[in-house]
């Protein structure tokens, strides 16, 4: 429960890289990167991919999933799974995150998304700043990693993709919260309906769900 299914290719690349991105981190190692999405949303799981690239992998379009708009992440998205060597999309629910909190599940999800990788990394490249070691496999935490290898961006592309996917079914469960344009995060529309209507089963307990002036008692 929590993994994505993924298919692995086993592509070679003729291309030389030209992105703006770095190709990897240590030279003739087997890296993976990873990256979450939903970190910050007060309903749905927290999402997170992690993607194994050939060192030869470039596109120029390629970067932070922030950067790029709904369309380009799409595109990217199909180029990465047909492209990638491995990838892994994992998920940890909202009621995971009540019980662990959104730091813990955050490492979850990534540990999940490295248990659907078809090949095995000897590295892993993590964006941000702290990490729970996975299995005996060396790790790197880079903040706004992202932005700076290709791996990262890329698993950062899946992860909110996937994610987004997620929420736009959740949407039509629960179409008065407008997931299909919030994703869940907080936005003004959000916590007026939740202020309005109440929280759903998919709301994060363990969030403020309404801004700090708002009082409501949502036992």
């Amino acid at each position: 429960a929590g993994t994505i299914p993924q298919r692995s290719f086993g592509i070679q690349f003729s291309r030389s890289w030209t992105g703006m991105l770095k190709p990897f981190h240590t030279k003739g190692v087997v890296e993976a990167g990873c990256d979450e999405a939903g970190r910050g949303c007060i309903a749905g799981p927290v999402f997170a991919a992690a993607v194994i690239l050939s060192p030869k992998f470039s596109n120029a379009v390629l970067d932070d999933s922030k950067k790029l708009s709904a369309r380009k992440r799409e595109k990217l998205r199909i180029l990465i799974e047909q492209e990638a060597l491995a990838w892994g999309v994992g998920l940890v629910s909202e009621k995971e995150i009540d019980k662990i909190n959104i730091l813990n599940a955050s490492f979850l999800a990534m540990h999940r998304a490295l248990e659907g990788l078809q090949q095995a990394p000897s590295h892993l490249l993590i964006d941000g700043n702290r990490f729970k070691a996975y299995e005996d496999i060396p790790h790197s935490c880079i903040i706004k990693g992202d932005g700076i290898y290709a791996s990262i961006a890329a698993a950062s592309i899946l992860a909110k993709t996937h994610r987004d996917e997620y929420m736009g079914k959740l949407h039509l469960e629960y179409p008065l919260y407008a997931w299909d344009r919030n994703m869940g995060y907080p936005t003004r529309e959000h916590r007026k309906a939740v202020l309005k209507h109440g929280p759903t089963p998919y709301h994060r307990r363990s969030f403020r769900l309404l801004d700090a002036q708002t009082r409501l008692n949502f036992s």
